[in-house]
C-alpha cells in the first residue's frame, strides 16, 4: 500500500471503514428479522429478548469507555483488529446457540467486540476530515443503511436454501473473517492533538490517565450532554423500533414472520433511499434545521402508523418514516464530534458511559410488553421525536 499514491491510499482506507459499518449492520438487519425464528426455535419470552438487547448493551457501555480512551492514547489498530477477531468468533457461538443462556453469552461477547471494530473505526474516519464531520457520518449512515436492507434479504436467501438463522450467522462469520483480513492491510493511526503524545515507555499510564480526564471534563459540558442526551432518545425510533418491529407485525398486526420480515425490509429499504439523498442534501441544507422539521413529521407519522387499521396502510406509512428519520443519528453525531475536537475515541468513551442509562430502554420496554402489550410499548417510542424537538438548539452553538 505505500507504493500507492496518497489519495488511492486514503479513499481504499474510506472504503474499508465503510465496509465494517457495512458488516455491522449487515449482521443487525439479518438478526433483527430473523427474531421471530429465533424466538420460536429457542422459546423465548418478551423478557427474555429484552433481555438479550439490554444486557449485552450494558457490559459494552462499561467496556467501551476504556477501549475509546485507549484509541486516543494506544494502538488504535491493536484495539481494532482484536475486536474483528472477537467479533467473528461471536457471531460464529451465535450460530451455534441451542439455549437462551448461549445465545446472551454470544451477544454479550458481541457487543464490545463491535464496539472495538465498528466504533473505533468510525472514530478513524471522523480523523480522515475533521471539518467533514456531519458529512462523513452520513456516508458512514449510508453503508449501514445499505447493510441494513440486504440483512432481511440475506435471511430469505437463507431460508429459500434451508438455512436457516443458524447458517445466516454462519455466512456473517465467513464475512467477517474477509474483512477483517482486508483491514489488516491499513494503520487505523489515531490523531492526538488534545492528549499527551504516546511512545515514551514510562509515559502509558499518564496518557491514559490525561485521555480520562479530558473525557470526564467533556462530559460536564452542557453542548456534549445535549448530543448524548438527544442520541438516547433519537435511538427510540431507530434501532430500538427496528429491533421490535417483525415482533409488532407478528403479534400485533397479525402477519406471518415472512410477512414481517417484509415490512423491516421496506422501513430499512426506503430508508436507504433517505440516507442516500442526504448526502448531496447537508452539501446545501443546515443539518439541525433539516432534524427539526423531520421530527415533527416521525412524530405526526408515527402517530397515523400506530392508528392505521389495515396492513397496506401500515407498509405505506413505514416507508415514510424509515425516510424522514434519515440523519437523524449521523447529523447528532457528527455534532458530538465536532464538540470533541482531537477526541474522536473519547467520543465512544462518553457515548458509551451515558449509554448505561440508554442501554435500559430495550429491557424497560420488553418489560412494558410483557405486562400489557407490545402494542403499549410502540407508543412509547414517540419520545424520540418529541425529545428532537424540544431538546434541538435553535441556533448552531459555537
Amino acid at each position: 500500500m505505500r507504493d500507492l499514491p496518497f489519495v488511492i491510499r486514503h479513499s481504499s482506507f474510506v472504503i474499508v471503514l465503510l465496509a465494517i459499518e457495512f458488516l455491522d449492520e449487515f449482521v443487525g438487519g439479518g438478526r433483527d428479522a430473523a427474531w421471530p425464528l429465533i424466538r420460536n426455535d429457542l422459546g423465548l419470552s418478551y423478557t427474555q429478548i429484552g433481555l438479550l438487547l439490554s444486557l449485552p448493551s450494558l457490559v459494552s457501555s462499561v467496556v467501551e469507555p476504556f477501549l475509546g480512551i485507549l484509541g486516543d492514547v494506544w494502538k488504535r489498530r491493536v484495539l481494532i483488529l482484536g475486536g474483528g477477531v472477537l467479533f467473528t468468533l461471536a457471531l460464529l457461538l451465535t450460530a451455534s446457540s441451542q439455549s437462551f443462556a448461549l445465545l446472551l453469552l454470544s451477544f454479550v461477547l458481541f457487543y464490545p467486540a463491535s464496539g472495538a471494530f465498528v466504533s473505533l473505526s468510525q472514530a478513524s474516519l471522523m480523523d480522515t476530515d475533521p471539518a467533514r464531520h456531519e458529512h462523513n457520518m452520513a456516508r458512514w449512515t449510508f453503508a449501514g443503511s445499505l447493510g441494513v436492507v440486504a440483512g432481511p434479504l440475506a435471511l430469505g436467501a437463507a431460508a429459500m436454501m434451508s438455512l436457516g438463522w443458524r447458517g445466516l450467522f454462519a455466512m456473517f462469520a465467513a464475512l467477517a473473517l474477509m474483512v477483517l483480513a482486508i483491514a489488516w492491510r491499513f494503520p487505523f493511526a489515531a490523531r492526538h492533538s488534545d492528549i499527551p503524545p504516546v511512545g515514551r515507555p514510562t509515559s502509558g499510564i499518564r496518557d491514559f490517565k490525561s485521555g480520562l480526564v479530558n473525557a470526564l471534563r467533556a462530559l460536564k459540558r452542557g453542548e456534549v450532554l445535549r448530543w448524548l442526551t438527544l442520541l438516547q432518545f433519537s435511538d427510540l425510533m431507530l434501532d430500538v423500533l427496528l429491533g421490535f418491529l417483525a415482533l409488532y407485525f407478528v403479534d400485533v398486526v397479525g402477519v406471518t414472520p415472512a410477512q414481517a420480515g417484509l415490512a423491516v425490509a421496506v422501513w430499512t429499504g426506503v430508508g436507504l433511499l433517505g440516507d442516500l439523498l442526504l448526502i448531496p442534501l447537508l452539501e446545501r441544507v443546515r443539518g439541525l434545521s433539516y432534524l427539526r422539521g423531520s421530527a415533527v413529521i416521525e412524530f405526526a407519522l408515527f402517530t397515523v402508523f400506530l392508528l392505521a387499521p389495515n396492513i397496506p396502510a401500515k407498509f405505506a406509512l413505514l416507508g415514510l418514516l424509515g425516510f424522514f428519520n434519515s440523519g437523524w443519528y449521523s447529523i447528532l453525531k457528527g455534532q458530538l464530534y465536532s464538540a470533541m475536537p482531537g477526541q474522536s475515541g473519547a467520543v465512544m468513551t462518553v457515548s458509551n458511559v451515558f449509554g448505561l442509562v440508554g442501554g435500559l430502554l430495550p429491557l424497560g420496554l420488553g418489560l412494558v410488553a410483557e405486562q400489557f402489550d407490545l402494542r403499549a410499548t410502540m407508543w412509547l417510542l414517540l419520545l424520540g421525536p418529541v425529545a428532537l424537538m424540544v431538546g434541538l438548539p435553535r441556533r448552531r452553538a459555537d
